[in-house]
């Protein structure tokens, strides 16, 4: 990300990961690791009902874990001398798995998350359909974009709030979409038909629906996870 568009967002981004993380924004840019005690804080982004067991973040320098207080003693241990991006290695998510397994869970899939870079101005190079509101709703369930809106049913914790599909005549060749994850937090997801990838639609429709989002006042955001 340049740092004009990070000055941009990185207020808000930190206040948000304070409100994730029960913490304050200022433990996210401590030089030491951070332990916070697992709470449902108002307006945080739910992606598992209750409040979570365990989660951790980095920004790249130290680590916040949020944490039932059962395992406080263990993380105190673990991050102990650790260089925080350094607890996303194998060798230490092996150790705290094998600890979260003593109380019936298991580490999950771990994602890297983004923001927009800068905005990109682009002619168009596909005909495309915009759905909102209760225009959505005809493509709950469809099983051709479980990641450009909510599968398959609606999210009340993570309500589908944009569409934008690229078409050839009546046909979709592809979809993207974006769920309020917290007020004012639009995460992109995306889909495109196998027969119609790799001609470039994919990058366009997430580009001109980030370009929206950002026109509303919102912000745009997007997760990829190990193997994308």
């Amino acid at each position: 990300m340049d740092r004009i568009m990070f000055q941009k967002y990185d207020k808000k981004l930190l206040q948000q990961l304070a409100i994730d993380f029960n913490c304050t924004p200022e433990d996210f840019l401590a030089k030491d690791n951070i332990v916070t005690v697992s709470k449902q804080n108002e307006g945080r982004r739910k992606y598992n009902p209750g409040i979570p067991f365990f989660q951790m973040a980095t920004l790249g320098k130290n680590t916040v874990m949020m944490a039932d207080e059962c395992l406080h003693e263990f993380l105190y241990r673990l991050i102990k001398d650790a260089e925080g991006h350094r607890l996303f290695e194998f060798g230490n998510l092996m150790r705290l798995n094998e600890e979260l397994k003593g109380y019936g869970y298991q580490v999950a899939p771990t994602h890297h998350m983004f923001l927009p870079c800068c905005h990109v101005e682009v002619g168009e190079r596909y005909p495309v359909r915009w759905f909102s509101g209760s225009g959505i709703g005809q493509f709950y369930g469809n099983p051709r974009f479980p990641n450009a809106i909510s599968y398959p049913e609606p999210c009340s914790d993570r309500p589908d709030k944009i569409v934008v599909a690229a078409v050839d005549g009546d046909t979709i060749m592809g979809m993207a979409g974006c769920s309020e994850d917290a007020p004012h937090w639009q995460q992109i997801g995306i889909d495109i038909l196998p027969e119609y990838r790799s001609r470039g639609i994919g990058s366009y429709l997430v580009t001109i629906l980030k370009n929206k989002i950002i026109e509303m006042g919102d912000i745009p955001f997007y997760g990829i996870g190990e193997g994308s």
